[in-house]
């Protein structure tokens, strides 16, 4: 059997560990992916510090979660991708399927989608799961539409910087909070930026909305920021998503609005394999927004390998990252 170097959580606290194991088959229904960047999500930190129950990891396991690369074999039953064929998408790294920090992957088809042309692998590998995180929020949930005002919380971070592009694409007026140096690329993506530090949420409702509320907020902080959102929403028609909803929160305030909830769990599909289609039909769908040109990914300057895993992970653990963080997997990946 054919070795690959891959990236191994070998015990939950441990370093990432480069490993030689085995190169996945592709199985039916599957394509075998040779994997050219690998982008780092704040969620591959919790994974692997252990602290990720949601996310069903059993160590020893392959880490990553986002892929971009090219097919290098198809399995049987394969109708969609041939090889050759430039990919992107979210396909493992939780649950029981090995993840994207390898050589190759064994890939689920319904989960994959044809890379944009318009940009670089490392590009593309820095989509996936903030892109459908952001669809399932802003689009499957709350239906967000042209003329609408939607309020991105936290709109430069790694979902919230796709969040904004996704609803600006849909012909809404976007607002999007932020602090610092954070607020002058909210406003370089088109968006208004909200000072959160310095205005307070009835300061920004009155300003933004002459007091109404936003059509749809898009909370992708928790905590705290999720119970404003629910003093921010418009009456009656007003919809709050959160990607954080797993406190405990007091709906009074949406409730005494008229107002709707939804939660985001971007990880079910791969977790139950139920879903899976929708996703690859989500990264279509960016795809072709990324060729129009209204969706590109921020990326952090800072090259990244297999062999420094560790020390981009501790970029996304300090916050010292200046856009999504990618790894170069095949040594050949433009950026």
């Amino acid at each position: 059997m054919e070795a690959m170097q891959a990236i191994v959580l070998e015990e939950f606290g441990a370093e990432p560990a480069l490993r030689s194991v085995a190169r996945p088959v592709a199985a039916p229904g599957e394509v075998l992916v040779r994997v050219a960047s690998s982008g780092v999500n704040p969620l591959d930190i919790k994974i692997r510090a252990g602290a990720a129950a949601h996310a069903r990891v059993t160590p020893p396991m392959i880490l990553g979660i986002d892929l971009a690369g090219t097919v290098a074999e198809v399995g049987p039953g394969v109708t969609r991708f041939a090889v050759g064929d430039e990919v992107y998408g979210m396909t493992g790294g939780v649950g029981d399927r090995p993840g994207s920090l390898a050589e190759y992957a064994a890939v689920d088809q319904d989960l994959l989608a044809r890379k944009p042309g318009r940009l670089s692998m490392a590009e593309a590998s820095a989509l996936p799961l903030a892109v459908i995180t952001a669809w399932e929020g802003l689009v499957d949930r709350a239906g967000t539409r042209d003329g609408q005002s939607v309020l991105v919380h936290g709109g430069a971070g790694g979902v919230g910087h796709v969040a904004v592009q996704l609803a600006l694409a849909r012909g809404a007026t976007v607002f999007a909070t932020g602090t610092g140096a954070s607020l002058d690329t909210i406003g370089r993506l088109g968006a208004q930026p909200i000072d959160y530090r310095s205005t307070p949420t009835e300061a920004y409702v009155a300003s933004a909305t002459g007091g109404d509320g936003f059509d749809v907020i898009f909370d992708a902080v928790g905590g705290a920021t999720l119970d404003a959102s629910f003093a921010a929403a418009r009456i009656y028609t007003g919809h709050v998503v959160s990607i954080l909803g797993w406190g405990t929160h007091s709906l009074a305030p949406l409730s005494f609005r008229g107002a709707t909830y939804s939660g985001v769990f971007t990880l079910l599909p791969l977790l139950t394999g139920k879903g899976r289609a929708h996703h690859g039909e989500i990264l279509a769908e960016a795809a072709a927004l990324a060729e129009a040109g209204l969706l590109t990914p921020i990326l952090d300057p800072a090259p990244y390998s297999l062999e420094t895993v560790a020390d981009a992970h501790r970029a996304v653990e300090t916050g010292k990252n200046e856009g999504k963080v990618v790894v170069q997997v095949d040594g050949a990946t433009g950026r």
